[in-house]
């Protein structure tokens, strides 16, 4: 894994984004990898998005509130046990999401891909100076 330019400032960078609209997610992850983001996997069940995380080998996520009809707060929370940030996707308002993700990013439907990979970049930037300050 090299080191990010300006034109790709996600190299090198884990995704998982769990969204249940594929189309929506497949344009999330072609933005991303036009950004340099190495692996992306994309994930539109709750029970598989446990799977994968459980598995580990993400940097940042994208999660989608509500999942075929089922709330994925369980997969925040594990994300935010582990340190790992991460934005909310959805449909929703605001006040759908509980007071413990108050500081967590919200990208309202329909977002435009590029424009919020910007979140995603400074999320990536922020979470790598933090792991260099602590190394």
């Amino acid at each position: 894994m090299g080191p990010s330019s300006p034109e790709q400032p996600l190299t090198g960078c884990r995704v998982l984004i769990v969204e249940d609209e594929y189309f929506l997610a497949d344009d999330l992850r072609v933005a991303l990898k036009s950004l340099g983001a190495n692996m992306i996997a994309l994930v539109g069940d709750l029970g598989e998005a446990l799977d994968l995380l459980a598995h580990g080998g993400f940097d940042i996520a994208v999660i989608d509130i509500n999942l075929q009809g089922h709330p994925a707060f369980r997969i925040a929370d594990q994300l935010q046990q582990r340190g790992i940030p991460f934005v909310f996707s959805t449909g929703y308002g605001a006040e759908t999401i509980p007071g413990r993700f108050a500081d967590v990013i919200r990208w309202e439907k329909p977002f435009d891909p590029r424009m919020a990979a910007s979140d995603l970049i400074r999320l990536w930037r922020r979470d790598r100076s933090v792991d260099s300050r602590v190394n």
